[in-house]
Formats: structure tokens, sequence, C-alpha cells
């Protein structure tokens, strides 16, 4: 679990209860599309609310299991963008495809984040309600043929087509200006590293003050080795132990 993962998570299930003890919640903070202008904050704060159970529950999940390696491969600020980019260009587009459609629910983000996920492991086998494998380039291809025909012919169930195919627009628009800015091959070599090689770039940044005592000693080990050696000189167990007190670098980031 991710940092941000976690606290998506958590911020989702705690609004969600929000809803339920707190009348009226829902109704000040759902997307409204020709209400846009004089709730503009509602662009943001639909992505926290949901409709019931079964609806939070299966965007959690798939939080769950796309989101912390998303997080890992392009750093914890990159993945905040993409999530909520994401989550704003669904309601963008459900304001221009939809606009009589309230929105409420992180589909939009999660689908984002997915785009991602297949962008990077576009082999992975993602199983379909549990039992039948597809990978995930697939996945998002058949998903998004489907929220076509079913926007196309008034999105019935309830279900936001207009807004999911925006949250793939904005993550696939997103993804495209970090290659862009950062240069593909840069990119794509970047975004290959494993999350504890990436976050040991840092080693020297390390706070020996707000490590325990418990481990200090050790961390103490690993930098004068680091010092020694260098950094691949470590055994994968050494990395892993480190990476708990170096601080984040987000690796993938646009030239200044």
């Amino acid at each position: 679990m991710t940092r941000w993962v976690k606290n998506l998570l958590i911020a989702n299930v705690g609004m969600y209860f929000v809803q339920q003890t707190m009348p009226g919640v829902t109704e000040s903070l759902m997307f409204v599309p020709y209400q846009a202008i004089s709730a503009p904050w509602t662009i943001i704060t639909y992505m926290f609310l949901h409709g019931s159970i079964t609806h939070i529950l299966f965007n959690m999940l798939g939080l769950w299991f796309f989101g912390p390696r998303v997080e890992q491969r392009l750093g914890s600020s990159r993945f905040l963008w993409l999530y909520f980019l994401s989550g704003v260009s669904g309601a963008l587009l459900s304001l221009w495809l939809a606009p009589h459609s309230a929105l409420i629910g992180a589909s939009a983000a999660i689908y984002g984040v997915l785009l991602a996920f297949a962008r990077f492991w576009p082999t992975d086998k993602i199983l379909i309600w549990g039992i039948l494998p597809l990978e995930a380039r697939w996945f998002v291809i058949i998903t998004v043929m489907y929220a076509i025909y079913s926007g196309l012919n008034g999105s019935t169930g309830g279900v936001a087509d207009f807004a999911h195919l925006g949250g793939y627009v904005g993550a696939y628009l997103y993804l495209r200006w970090l290659e862009e800015a950062t240069g593909t091959k840069r990119f794509k070599q970047l975004a290959a590293q494993p999350l504890p090689d990436r976050k040991l770039t840092n080693w020297k940044q390390v706070d020996m003050q707000s490590i325990h005592a418990l481990n200090r000693d050790e961390v103490n080990r690993i930098l004068d080795k680091i010092s020694a050696s260098g950094l691949a000189s470590l055994t994968s167990q050494e990395k892993q132990f480190l990476s708990n007190f170096v601080p984040p670098d987000d690796r993938v980031t646009p030239p200044s």
C-alpha cells in the first residue's frame, strides 16, 4: 500500500460515512454539469462521493489493485496529478456530452489510474469477476468501446459512461505530456526502475534524528557501505530496509 493510495482510500470511505450521517452533503458536493459555474468546487468533490456500498466497494477495489503500482512508477506527486486530472476530465466530458446528468463517484479517476496501469503493464492479466483473465490493454479497449456504445444509447443503469471516457482521455493526455516533457526514452527508463532503487538515489537526505534508536545503527551501517562502495553494493534486503527512511524522490518530472 503506497502513501496516496492509502490516503485516498481513507478519504473516500470517510466521505461515504459522512454521506450516510449528514443529509444534504451529497447534494451539496455532487457535480451537476449545468450548475458547474455556480458550484465550481464540485468538479473535485464529486470524486469523493458514492451512491451505494457496492459503488464505493468496486471503485476502492480498483484503486487498491491498480493504484500502488502506478504510484510507485510515477512517484507520489505525479500519481496525484494523474488521479485528479482524470477525475476533472471526466467531469468536463460529461459537461459537454451529458450536461443534465449529475455525477458522483471516483470512477473517472480510477479509470485514469487503470489506463496508466495498462500503459506500463499492458500484458498483465486482470481477472474479470475474479475468474476470467484478460490483459490490461484489452480491458481498456473493451471498456472504451462499451462506454462509447452505452453513452450514445443513453447510459442505462445510472452509469456515467462519458465520465469514464473522460478519465481515460485525461490520463492519456497527462501521460503523453510527461513523455514529451521528460523525453520518451528517459520517461520509460525512470518509470521502469523499482521503487526502492528510485528512492535510494536520495539517500543523502536521510534524517538520522527522525529514525528510531533501534534502527539507527543499521541505517548508519548501510549509509557507510554506500559511501564506500556505492548503491550497487547493497543487497536487495538492505535496499528495501533503507527505502523506509529515505524521503520521496519524484524522479519522473519535467525539466524546469
